[in-house]
């Protein structure tokens, strides 16, 4: 019984809306990446990306707080 009832609390969390700070994770992974892939051909390209997740970074800590 345990199970049917922790099965649907997943199938119900599938439409959950993210929170602003998961959001914000995603999006500074998102960059991080693509700022490791651009740093091995395009070093200012990749320093760039590397900015925009610092502010990303920076808005996280800020919704921490």
């Amino acid at each position: 019984m345990d199970d049917v009832s922790y099965k649907n609390k997943n199938m119900f969390g599938l439409f959950k809306k993210k929170s602003e700070k998961e959001v914000l994770k995603a999006q500074y992974e998102k960059l991080m990446t693509e700022a490791f892939k651009l740093s091995q051909t395009n070093r200012s390209a990749g320093d760039a990306k590397y900015a925009e997740a610092d502010a990303i970074m920076k808005k996280i800590e800020k919704a921490a707080d």
